[in-house]
């Protein structure tokens, strides 16, 4: 069996703590791996030889830094087919969807390339009598990434490509679900002539997430998870004077107007609602038809396609629309929801629980499940299910629509489907939510835009990726000189001023 290995200093390490979980194939359900998992000792190590690689790195001009960005773009696009078998043989996602995972994380690498634009600082001159002003941006020494199984290469750069360019160094703890990607991103990072010990694997559980948000030397932690981690992370990194972002989860609306083009919509509800087995942050879990002659024809169209969802392991290429889910357990969860819908009084139109993969039958699928008449009282309404499960919510109003995402406690995404310009510049003023998509069903920002949601679905004042990473992982200083001509004589008492 492989046993999966840190990645330290620029070369993978074997585990010491005696500590490991067990990595699943999905579509099989067996054991294909075992992650070690680090103790405090462990991760302290590899904190100080980030610690130690940290000042020759930022000392580096950035046109050097964003050079090996460059290459590390380069070296994606090379192992593309490698990153996605890998991806897709932890995580269950199809090929075409791992390799869109691996697309978006270089996006933002592309985008880190502009750093030397992105570092600059200002310039006043003279601002009082012989006194110029200036600010540099100056990196803030070992931070850390804490990141999830649903997106093992793209979260992962996220964090980690503005962070280094930046100057800092890096200790990423990502997913124990699916830990190859993580591990393979780090290597391409080092034969890009990333030094080592500017970013370091170590996988771990709850110890090493402690671990980080306590150690002195961790100056900055981001984190995307689940809502009650998320708010978990930020209040301990906060509390131990950290600057600290953290995403968690969310109930995407799709609003659905009457004048929508029907074929339009339902092929955007289809692809952003069950692609990836539900296992995005961003899928439409919630369609909300406004009008009950809406609501009929879009169930009309809508329920024969979710029948005719092709469910299959990756290897099944472009023939599958979505695989299984990450984890026995995680299906049994979502099963346990669609249960719930049906106990509450929802209308189960499409029943996939009894899914079977011939060939597969132990492994992690789950058929599609479609609801219909589900009100704003139900728990697969109010929680985020995570899995192959669309929730339609009839709206009688355009207001009562829009009242429905506003009220909800997450906020991550929303969409609104029309051919109305006014109905949807007035949605995209008014909505409460951080990302918005006009006929788009999973408005997920480009590299150089910022992505992050509202209320409960997102902590801390900067987002991810875009102008708010380099903001994030930096420090403003400014800096005030005066030369000695023109210095008066004496001693002065009074604050300083420049009238």
């Amino acid at each position: 069996m492989e046993e999966i290995q840190h990645y330290i200093g620029g070369k993978l390490v074997s585990g010491t703590s005696g500590r490991t979980a067990d990595v699943y194939n999905p579509a099989t359900g067996e054991v294909q791996a075992q992650v070690p998992l680090a103790s405090s000792e462990e991760l302290n190590q590899a904190i100080e030889i980030a610690k130690q690689a940290q000042p020759a790195w930022a000392a580096q001009n950035p046109q050097k830094r964003a050079r090996v960005m460059m290459e590390f773009v380069r070296l994606l696009h090379r192992d593309m087919d490698k990153l996605a078998e890998a991806l897709s043989r932890e995580h269950g996602k199809t090929i075409p969807d791992a390799k869109g995972d691996v697309i978006r994380g270089l996006e933002v690498a592309e985008y880190c390339i502009s750093a030397p634009q992105m570092l600059k600082g200002e310039f006043s001159e003279g601002v009082g009598p012989g006194i110029d002003m200036h600010s540099v941006k100056q990196p803030l020494g070992v931070v850390a990434g804490i990141t999830p199984f649903n997106f093992p290469a793209m979260i992962p750069m996220w964090k980690f490509c503005p962070a280094i360019v930046c100057g800092n160094a890096f200790i990423l703890k990502p997913s124990e679900r699916d830990p190859s990607v993580p591990n393979m991103l780090a290597a391409l990072m080092s034969e890009a002539g990333l030094p080592d010990g500017i970013l370091n694997v170590v996988h771990g559980d709850k110890e090493a997430v402690d671990g980080l948000l306590d150690h002195e030397d961790i100056m900055a932690v981001g984190f995307v998870g689940s809502t009650p981690i998320a708010e978990y992370v930020y209040a301990r990194g906060c509390a131990n004077g950290k600057r600290v972002q953290c995403f968690g989860g969310a109930k995407n609306h799709m609003i659905i107007m009457p004048d929508a083009d029907m074929d339009q919509t339902v092929d955007a509800l289809v692809g952003a609602g069950y692609g990836a087995a539900g296992e995005r942050c961003m899928a439409v879990s919630v369609a909300v038809p406004v009008g009950e002659d809406t609501a009929n024809r879009l169930m009309e169209k809508l329920a024969p396609r979710v029948e005719a969802l092709k469910i299959a392991p990756y290897t099944a290429g472009d023939d599958a629309d979505f695989g299984p889910l990450v984890t026995k357990e995680a299906r049994e969860r979502v099963k346990g929801y669609v249960d719930a819908g049906v106990n509450e009084g929802a209308d189960l139109v499409v029943d996939g629980r009894d899914f079977k993969m011939q060939g597969y039958e132990d492994g992690f699928f789950m058929g599609a499940c479609l609801f219909d008449n589900v009100t704003k009282d139900m728990s697969i309404y109010k929680e985020e299910i995570f899995g192959p499960v669309l929730s339609v919510v009839r709206a009688n109003t355009y207001e009562e629509g829009l009242d429905l995402a506003m009220s909800h406690e997450y906020g991550n995404g929303v969409a609104i489907f029309t051919r109305d310009g006014d109905a949807a510049r007035d949605f995209a003023s008014r909505i409460n939510i951080g990302m918005v998509g006009v006929n788009v069903p999973i408005p997920v920002p480009l590299a150089y835009y910022t992505f992050g949601g509202w209320k409960r679905s997102g902590f801390g004042d900067l987002n991810q990726h875009g102008p708010d990473s380099f903001k994030f992982y930096t420090r403003t200083k400014t800096i005030t000189s005066r030369w000695p001509s023109g210095i008066k004589e004496g001693a002065e008492f009074s604050i300083p001023t420049m009238g």
